[in-house]
């Protein structure tokens, strides 16, 4: 499984690698739902893409992600008020009387304006930061599809909800946001074959049990503890995963959402106590994987096993 990874998030990078064009309509759609309280998961560096825009399509997106962070803004700053209002009130009551109760209130209170205000100043912050660009499963990432004759970028969320499926379906099954290769033609098959893209990352990052790391059993009245790697193809190169994904919809709500495949662990991440390995396909095969035959699924399991092997370093990151 891929946990986490750190991606392009940018969507030049797929315009100057592969000729690919935004989509403004996908783009504007979730930070329109942001913009009238919802709340999708967007990594900061998205948007932060669009500071600067060269055209107008470019201007459009930033026009509604400015609308959705005033938005927001106006909603925390509601929030704050009310808990400036209770720490008022348990204020005037401890003049009176000094009570457990009135403290307590004001440091929860306060807690929630530090929180608060921690929100406010993400969402005001001009200037990247370390993991802006990283994704965790129910966040945002770009993904490439073909469309007609041309490659587009669209925001997708990491973690697919499948077709026929409700949302009590994905809280049963959340762990959708990987799609195990030896699955592609169960649990998959109305993907496989039909819905295929490509996200980009530099670095993913897996949890492992310390003990496997360490190659050891649990002492004994040891409890396992988990830890987390982070792993870089030692070529220095991006990984480009293929990833299934599916355009979901009740009639009111719309989702784009998707799965990265993984496989069998590399020998070297195997190594660290992990049983899966994201695939990263050679670059020669992105054109053919965007543009799959549900009939010739034999084409497309060959470009998954002609997968790259660049050895994957890895460094403990938390």
């Amino acid at each position: 499984m891929c946990y986490s990874a750190q991606i392009w998030a940018d969507y030049k990078k797929f315009t100057r690698q592969f000729g690919a064009i935004l989509s403004v309509g996908e783009f504007t759609r979730i930070y329109w739902e942001r913009r009238e309280g919802g709340s999708p998961k967007i990594p900061k560096a998205i948007e932060l893409a669009f500071t600067e825009p060269r055209d107008e399509l470019e201007a459009q997106v930033k026009q509604m992600i400015d609308e959705a962070r005033e938005a927001e803004l106006g909603r925390i700053g509601a929030r704050i008020a009310i808990q400036q209002e209770k720490i008022a009130e348990a204020e005037a009551a401890l003049q009176k009387r000094v009570t457990k109760k009135s403290r307590e209130i004001i440091r929860v209170a306060n807690n929630r304006i530090d929180a608060e205000q921690a929100k406010a100043d993400k969402l005001q912050r001009t200037e990247p930061a370390e993991d802006d660009d990283r994704i965790w499963p129910g966040d945002y990432t770009l993904v490439m599809v073909k469309e007609g004759d041309r490659k587009v970028v669209k925001p997708m969320r990491y973690q697919c909800r499948l077709p026929g499926w409700t949302l009590a379906d994905e809280k049963a099954k959340p762990g959708t946001y990987n799609a195990r290769r030896d699955s592609l033609r169960s649990v998959w098959k109305r993907l496989y074959g039909y819905n295929h893209g490509i996200m980009a990352a530099t670095h993913f990052y897996e949890r492992v049990a310390r003990h496997d790391y360490e190659q050891r059993a649990l002492a004994d009245g040891e409890r396992p503890k988990s830890m987390e790697l982070e792993f870089t193809p030692q070529t220095g190169e991006p990984l480009y995963i293929p990833v299934l994904w599916y355009a979901w919809t009740d009639g009111v709500e719309e989702l784009l959402s998707c799965a990265a495949i993984t496989d069998n662990p590399e020998p070297e991440v195997a190594m660290t106590g992990h049983d899966r390995t994201i695939i990263n396909i050679k670059p020669e095969h992105v054109d053919a994987w965007l543009n799959p035959d549900p009939k010739n699924l034999a084409a497309m399991d060959a470009i998954l096993e002609d997968k790259r092997h660049p050895f994957y370093e890895h460094r403990i990151a938390a």
